[in-house]
């Protein structure tokens, strides 16, 4: 049985207008309510998906100084490998039991974004590595377009308003290794309590029991998604944007049971950013006389910034 809500992308894709608001209406619900659903109906095949996760177990599975040899100095672990402990949620000194690769936007040359964007690092013992990667970063970034699409409707949007933004986005692919536990963790889980920064987030790789959602009554429920299902959610930029009108939810990913110790554990969260330049300053359609403005105006770029400083990716 599910915890979260389930919607399928199909509904918004078809002719039929009736099935298209059924999925504004049930999204935009769910994204006002717990901050997530699982989706249907979106753009990886199941081919990508079972040659992505092959191709990031042969990464993870190399030896550590081949992986330390991805690892890039000074630009917050934004492209290449990140190692374990590295980074912490907001708040903890305990780093997360987790080691993870990013994937980041393609760009052409003469694209504005092309200086601010670091390139994307090759690794050259896996030769379709960084090929099925790009694919999947891609899939993920359509659906992300047409999530966004049918949230800029519910919230009284043109259709198209967030393309713009999206188009170009500093978007982030992290492909997640938690290493089987070997000795008893001190204080510290595979990703503790936190939000997302971005606008929204798609997972895959939540099929099994770990992630779980914090209800707005402090309760936390596991959120298990189907085999052909992402699990998307609200990031605190759309929640800042929208005036907290759509609910970026707390959520972490536990340790497993003692007996399955010995496992790893495999996600790929696709992190949708807008482009930098982005005003995230709370949309005047969602402030009113019960909802009065709770955020400053801040660009995407100078918040994505300050919340790698909190995460210790970047050294003030």
């Amino acid at each position: 049985m599910q915890n979260i809500p389930s919607v399928d992308l199909r509904d918004f894709l078809s002719d039929d207008p009736t099935r298209k608001q059924k999925f504004v209406n049930e999204i935009g619900s769910a994204f006002e309510d717990i901050g997530f659903v699982a989706l249907k109906g979106h753009f990886l095949k199941d081919q990508l998906v079972s040659e992505l996760y092959s191709e990031i177990r042969n990464f993870f599975a190399l030896p550590i100084e081949t992986k330390r040899g991805y690892e890039i100095p000074g630009i917050g672990g934004q492209r290449g490998y990140v190692s374990f402990g590295t980074e912490h949620a907001k708040g903890r000194k305990e780093g997360d039991l987790k080691e993870f690769w990013h994937f980041g936007q393609y760009v052409s040359q003469d694209s504005k974004y092309a200086s601010e964007y670091p390139e994307n690092v090759e690794v050259t013992e896996l030769p379709r590595f960084n090929a099925v990667g790009k694919e999947a970063y891609q899939m993920l970034e359509k659906t992300g377009v047409y999530v966004l699409r049918a949230l800029a409707i519910h919230l009284g949007l043109d259709e198209f308003y967030f393309d713009n933004f999206a188009k170009e986005g500093n978007s982030i692919l992290r492909p997640i290794h938690y290493p089987p536990i070997t000795s008893e963790p001190e204080n510290a889980i595979r990703a503790a309590a936190h939000g997302d920064i971005n606008l929204i987030t798609l997972l895959m790789g939540a099929q099994g029991k770990g992630l779980q959602v914090q209800t707005h009554e402090g309760e936390w429920i596991d959120a298990i998604a189907e085999p052909d299902e992402l699990v998307i959610n609200v990031g605190d930029m759309l929640s800042r944007h929208t005036n907290n009108k759509l609910k970026s939810t707390i959520h972490q990913v536990v340790n497993p049971p003692r007996e399955l110790w010995g496992t790893s554990r495999y996600s790929i969260p696709f992190f949708m950013h807008p482009v930098s330049d982005t005003p995230l300053n709370c949309l005047e359609n969602c402030i009113d006389a019960d909802n009065s403005k709770q955020f400053e105006d801040i660009t995407a770029g100078a918040y994505l910034y300050e919340r790698l400083v909190d995460l210790g990716l970047i050294k003030k």
